[in-house]
């Protein structure tokens, strides 16, 4: 349910009006809340489409003088309509942005409204036909902007996507673990290593009690990963134990190194481990390993308003769900690493066998 007091607090924030302290909390919650992150960034969009209603205002107007003179004009028809024909094919793209900016804009001036005005409970079910309302507009403002420039038959635009967050294999057969929440919402889902190796993948078994999530190559051209240079630990760590990780949080790979400063996770979770490693979204579904180089777990989240606390769902969880899932599918080629390779190397070639099997998630949508 939609809380009055954080749509205040993200007006402030947009606005710059946040004192220091407050924003970097703020900041530190949008990291680990992936949905109030998502209505910021709308709350963001319905803003610049506001600021640019004036813009579509001069537009409208322009048309408008261009109208009136094609009108008074019919001397010239043939120039007239050439002329006509080429301002087309120039500003078509803009046209029908602007008139999708003006929907949108009357939409979430409304929203915005509505938000203020109702009673909390009626908010949810507000903005979810709202949400359709917009989709729907959109579709249509899609259709007309490719009407327009059918003229000219221009290629379809590509569908979006988003850099989401870290998956790592776990299985030389294609399997690769990341977490639930960093392939929301996907149509489609892309993996690629630092290397540049590029695989489409598809959700083959979740559990949402662990936020993690299995996906497996669909790729025709697959011969497999490969033998993986490091096991899953079942046993577990102790506190202080040394550990690092690697991710994508931002379009290069990156290490993180710190300490397991806690067995439990948020709020005592048992399936977890706290570690004092310094994450961003972009580290979920990432591996955490120890010194050894033995996977102990699976960079989750980490908590609102706490620098340096973060969390991993333990390795055995992960395990137990890969027995779930071969129970499940009954003949299923699976085979999980037996041998450590990366034990008795140092920190650097640890990192250097490891980066082949670290992939950055890319979601479709």
């Amino acid at each position: 349910m939609f809380d009055h007091r954080i749509y205040e607090q993200i007006e402030r924030y947009l606005a710059g009006t946040l004192p220091a302290e407050e924003k970097a909390a703020f900041e530190a919650l949008l990291l680990s809340d992936p949905r109030l992150a998502d209505q910021v960034q709308e709350h963001r969009q319905v803003l610049q489409a506001m600021q640019h209603y004036g813009q579509r205002q001069q537009l409208r107007h322009k048309l408008n003088s261009i109208h009136t003179e094609m009108e008074t004009g019919s001397r010239a028809i043939t120039s007239e309509l050439t002329a006509w024909k080429v301002f087309f094919k120039k500003h078509a793209q803009t046209m029908a942005v602007a008139a999708s900016v003006s929907l949108l804009s009357v939409f979430g001036t409304l929203w915005s409204v509505q938000q203020m005005k109702k009673p909390v409970q009626q908010q949810t079910a507000r903005y979810i036909e709202l949400r359709r309302e917009v989709e729907k507009i959109k579709k249509e403002q899609r259709a007309i902007i490719n009407g327009i420039a059918s003229v000219d038959t221009p290629a379809p635009a590509p569908r979006s996507a988003r850099f989401s967050g870290t998956g790592f294999a776990i299985s030389p057969d294609g399997y690769i673990v990341t977490s639930s929440h960093v392939i929301q919402g996907a149509d489609s889902i892309l993996i690629e290593n630092k290397a540049g190796l590029k695989y489409k993948v598809t959700e083959v078994h979740r559990n949402t009690d662990y936020d993690l999530t299995i996906l497996k190559v669909e790729d025709p051209s697959f011969a497999g990963f490969g033998k993986l240079p490091y096991t899953f630990k079942t046993a577990s760590s102790d506190l202080g134990e040394r550990v690092y990780t690697l991710g994508f949080p931002r379009e290069d790979i990156v290490f993180g190194e710190g300490s397991l400063s806690s067995a439990s996770g948020f709020e005592g979770d048992t399936t977890s481990y706290q570690i004092s490693i310094p994450l961003n979204p972009g580290n979920s579904g990432g591996p955490l390993l120890d010194e050894k180089g033995n996977v102990i777990g699976v960079i989750n989240g980490k908590q609102a308003g706490q620098e340096g606390a973060a969390f991993a769902v333990k390795s055995s969880y992960l395990l137990q769900m890969v027995s779930e899932m071969k129970e499940r599918e009954g003949n299923l080629t699976f085979s999980l690493p037996q041998q450590n390779n990366l034990s008795g190397n140092s920190r650097t070639q640890q990192l250097k066998k490891l980066q082949d099997y670290i992939f950055v998630v890319k979601v479709y949508n």
